[in-house]
């Protein structure tokens, strides 16, 4: 059977209009090398995609880290008193209320805290043993030692402070409290509380795992003599409950003269969390524009092509073709170019993410600024997270983009007449 009939039945099998199979065929020439207009078009969508992945990425990174940290530490709401408050009357009103699955007690101060002759000024939690687990994962982030061995004799500390102080699993520290201070000056003889540390923690927040430490809730209201009264209620809620809405139940609910008052994680870090999202909204409205900066090349590119095939255009048109059809061709070729830079954008992005904390920090430890971004953000690893919804924004954006700038091509091919296009050189 000759080649060209062989050609002929080949191309009655293919399921797409011929001028889709045309614009594939320039995109993908069979048996040669892709051509300089696909491989820079697709080069430039891929590395505009690429940004628009990875630099929002580690923006929203930090916001999704800080707000894991802050549920870890503190639970998805917290109630606190102006003053002192008992604790059971208000953890069996909270338990009444619809959509918390639990609550814990807490007190919390400044102390002196030494060991032999390093002193330091941590900031000091007393915890319910019997309830802080159903609230605060708190036996996650314990490095060393164990939680089951923290009672009103002992302590956990920070890894930060702990290393600060020359402490370690088994180490007497003394710890004086400004209750301690008080009595001390009313000539009442006084001496440091000895506590033996039986537990390290860290958190990865650079603030908290440098300056905390954690004893039981009994020993810190000995501490502050505090009685029987609490600072405040860390609030566990249902994995589907607006935190918003439940913040508002349980203020309705509390009794007006009781000082007490719910803020959700997000108030209580307003400022911070408002910071991270404008910076994260700048960033990706620059990366936006690197990306839209790739499409205006593609409509470069293929108004240069445009130019090179305008013989060919004339001859498709004498053979009947409507510029409707060749349009497409060529606004197919703007799509197709931004659907495999989206493609590859988007896997090269989402495997830099998964390894962005070891790039960051070699880059940024070779510039000497590892330790100023720390001190900024707090943490000691570089996060990243991109939610799916995200991900699918970025792929509509840019494979719109490059279907609008195949389109400007096809507006301009489509308006060549077919007598002055067989007559270009």
């Amino acid at each position: 059977m000759p080649h060209s009939l062989r050609r002929a039945e080949a191309l009655q099998l293919i399921p797409m209009p011929w001028y889709l199979y045309l614009a594939l065929k320039q995109l993908f020439p069979t048996g040669k090398r892709l051509t300089f207009f696909t491989v820079i078009s697709v080069l430039g969508v891929t590395l505009g995609v690429w940004v628009m992945i990875v630099f929002p990425g580690v923006m929203g990174g930090f916001g999704h880290k800080y707000r894991g940290l802050i549920v870890d530490t503190q639970g998805d709401i917290q109630v606190r008193a102006s003053g002192l408050v008992r604790s059971a009357e208000v953890l069996q009103h909270l338990a009444k209320i619809p959509g918390v699955i639990a609550s814990t007690p807490f007190a919390e101060g400044i102390v002196m805290l030494s060991n032999g002759n390093r002193p330091s000024f941590p900031g000091i939690q007393g915890i319910d043993l019997g309830h802080v687990e159903d609230v605060i994962p708190l036996r996650r982030h314990i490095v060393r030692g164990s939680l089951d061995d923290l009672d009103d004799d002992t302590v956990i500390l920070s890894a930060g402070l702990a290393n600060s102080i020359g402490a370690w699993i088994g180490s007497k520290v003394q710890v004086v409290s400004p209750a301690t201070l008080e009595k001390m000056q009313r000539d009442e003889v006084m001496l440091p509380t000895e506590l033996t540390v039986v537990g390290i923690f860290e958190i990865g927040h650079q603030q908290l795992d440098s300056s905390v430490a954690i004893v039981t809730l009994r020993r810190m209201q000995d501490l502050y003599d505090l009685g029987k009264n609490v600072h405040g209620f860390n609030v566990k809620l249902s994995p589907n409950e607006d935190v918003i809405e439940a913040a508002k139940r349980i203020n309705a609910t509390l009794p007006p003269m009781s000082g007490l008052r719910a803020r959700t994680w997000m108030e209580a870090n307003e400022s911070f969390l408002l910071a991270l999202q404008f910076e994260k909204m700048m960033v990706t409205l620059i990366t936006a524009f690197v990306t839209l900066v790739a499409v205006f090349l593609i409509t470069s590119l293929l108004l240069t092509s445009i130019v090179r095939r305008t013989k060919e255009i004339g001859v498709l048109a004498s053979l009947g073709a409507k510029p409707t059809q060749v349009a497409l061709c060529f606004c197919f070729q703007g799509m197709l170019v931004g659907v495999f830079g989206t493609v590859l954008g988007v896997t090269l992005g989402l495997l830099t993410l998964k390894n962005v904390d070891a790039i960051l920090q070699g880059l940024l430890r070779i510039a000497g600024d590892w330790e100023a971004m720390v001190a900024i953000y707090q943490f000691s690893q570089v996060p990243a997270y991109i939610t799916a919804s995200e991900i699918v924004s970025v792929c509509a954006y840019v494979v719109g983009l490059s279907t609008l700038a195949g389109f400007i091509a096809a507006w301009r091919a489509a308006k060549l007449k077919p007598v002055e296009a067989l007559r270009s050189e």
